[in-house]
């Protein structure tokens, strides 16, 4: 069976641990030199050679991976980023003419991959020792595909490649200056004024580009791709730091980018806006960190609905080992109020410029209330307010109750998980530490996790306290598409537990939607003044937010999970005429 091994050599740092893990491999010990602590101190192991024994993995659990790969993975790989590291096979391929969504977890290669193909990373095919490996290598290796042609185009210079990476966060690093001088030097096509209209940069063309906000530099990068002559544009998680608003604003502004000359790849997790984007999508599958594969092409909803499952039947694999499911939500019925355990009356708050009004509202016991609304809008001075952390201007609050609170932002130190999650590792292991996969991360600080681990950190720390009411700001952000869902459900499971409520501000629709009793919706005008309504029932909610967005959902008659109605498609008529923008 064909196996790979993966060594992480950071948290590996004992020289003597390492030589302990070499001395008792099974294969060692016959003679052969499977694990080896090499002169400069780093562990590796030879594939060829292991058994699969998983001795080593259980000595350096966080450290040391020994994979079995699928019987049917026979294909050399496209690329590898050295002795005992990450692996990838295949590639997506672009459709002209088509939005093609790629979709899988974090740390699965979608990254490397989209970076292949826009020539960022000289793929090696494996053999990390090699330093080129040109556009011929790639053809032979393609022969008789798809991407065969695409390399062959890509060569010949017929296709022009734009690429928007991930980490926009990085810009201001590496760039400095006024946003306009940034544009200016990329727009090839003389289209500056049109652009930045159109993705609504005129107000901050003038600002220095190390002080505008993470949804302003995404709207940046994304028009300094557009900018650039090309006839594939891709874009890596065009919609993170994006409100609601801006992402369909967003998506549309993609869609229209498409002609019959040219094509779009898209890597994002939120599971409506990919279904809204795209037309066609890869899924990506294998192990977080170790190897990914893409799979063919599938036509959008089938390829989401395929990915919920967890099982590609056309390839036989199974990638997941459960379903994810999306319970038809029945009418709510009228009920007796449980308990209220906090409420606020003509609370208002001026910050500089800034005016926030919530007339009145309250939240009950064993309630999980969404918060939605664009961003600068007042949802994080409000959540401040419930907390504790502002002090209102006027009105007042009943707040005489615990209230554990995870801001937007996450602070970071040179703490250990485990020291942070003292508590949650005693009190609560099964329903928080081992669902959001925290016990890899325990032993590192916290300034060395990523975005996605330190969110889970952040939310974990929140939960661990006794409180009254959770409130979450933005917790889905850095999460991929699967990790939101189990966090619902975490949270869910969590509130119900406790006999708690939460309150969750969040731009994902689809994470709001599962975990949501109840929606607060926030109105106004961003950076100027918001008013807080509800909190609502999720129809009339939802109805309210979606007007204001001009869309409609319907259910997914396969796995009921929502999905966006094609803009003026009869049922997208029909919902709006019978003012339904939600699905019943």
């Amino acid at each position: 069976m064909p196996r790979i091994a993966i060594v992480d050599n950071e948290k590996l740092k004992d020289i003597q641990q390492k030589r302990y893990i070499a001395s008792i491999c099974p294969v060692n010990r016959t003679g052969n030199e499977c694990i080896k602590v090499e002169e400069d101190g780093k562990l590796t192991i030879d594939e060829h050679l292991c058994t699969g024994c998983g001795i080593c993995p259980k000595a350096a659990p966080n450290a040391i991976k020994i994979i079995n790969l699928p019987e049917e993975l026979t294909t050399k790989p496209i690329h590898r980023y050295g002795e005992n590291k990450f692996v990838l096979y295949s590639v997506p391929t672009p459709t002209v003419g088509k939005v093609t969504g790629i979709l899988g977890v974090n740390g699965i290669g979608k990254s490397t991959a989209i970076k292949v193909l826009a020539s960022v990373i000289t793929p090696n095919f494996g053999d990390w020792t090699m330093h080129e490996a040109g556009y011929d290598s790639l053809i032979s290796y393609f022969k008789g595909t798809e991407a065969q042609g695409f390399f062959e185009k890509l060569r010949d210079k017929q296709i022009k490649v734009a690429y928007k990476p991930q980490q926009v966060d990085l810009i201001p690093k590496t760039t400095k200056g006024k946003v306009i001088d940034l544009l200016k030097k990329v727009d090839e096509k003389n289209a500056l004024k049109k652009i930045s209209g159109e993705l609504e940069l005129n107000e901050i063309l003038n600002n220095e580009i190390s002080e505008i906000s993470g949804g302003e530099l995404q709207r940046v990068a994304i028009a300094a791709t557009v900018l650039k002559e090309a006839n594939l544009y891709i874009f890596d998680e065009p919609t993170s730091y994006l409100d609601i608003k801006q992402r369909i604003r967003i998506s549309k502004f993609i869609k229209s980018l498409i002609n019959e000359d040219s094509s779009v790849l898209v890597v994002e997790h939120d599971l409506i806006i990919l279904d809204y984007i795209a037309e066609l999508v890869h899924l990506m599958y294998g192990k977080e960190d170790a190897y990914g594969i893409v799979s063919g092409v599938k036509p959008v909803r089938n390829g989401i609905n395929v990915y919920l499952s967890g099982y590609i039947k056309e390839e036989n694999v199974r990638f997941r080992d459960s379903t994810i499911k999306f319970a038809e939500k029945p009418p709510v019925k009228k009920k007796h109020a449980k308990e209220v355990i906090t409420s606020w009356k003509e609370v208002e708050k001026k910050l500089g410029n800034f005016e926030l009004k919530a007339h009145s509202g309250s939240i009950h016991k064993d309630e999980i209330i969404g918060i939605l609304g664009e961003n600068g809008i007042g949802k994080t001075t409000f959540v401040k307010i419930l907390a504790g952390v502002l002090k209102e201007d006027k009105g007042g609050i009943s707040q005489k109750i615990r209230v554990s609170y995870k801001p937007q932002y996450l602070e970071v130190s040179d703490q250990l998980v485990v020291d942070a999650l003292k508590t949650a590792f005693q009190k609560y292991e099964n329903q928080i530490i081992h669902p959001l996969n925290i016990v890899p991360l325990s032993l590192k600080p916290l300034n060395e996790l990523s975005g996605g681990e330190l969110q889970k950190v952040a939310i974990a720390h929140c939960l661990q306290h006794d409180a009254d009411l959770y409130l979450l700001d933005e917790p889905s952000a850095y999460l991929d598409s699967e990790q939101r869902l189990v966090l619902s459900k975490v949270i869910r499971d969590f509130i119900e537990h406790k006999g708690a409520s939460a309150l969750i501000v969040d731009h994902d629709l689809l994470f709001v939607d599962y975990i949501s009793d109840k929606l607060i919706v926030f109105e106004g005008k961003p950076a100027v003044s918001g008013s807080v309504a509800g909190p609502f029932e999720m129809e009339e909610g939802m109805n309210k937010f979606l007007k204001e967005l001009g869309i409609t959902l319907r259910r997914d008659p396969e796995t009921n999970r929502p999905r966006v109605n094609k803009l003026d498609s009869r049922l997208d008529r029909e919902q709006k005429e019978k003012g339904r923008h939600y699905y019943t």
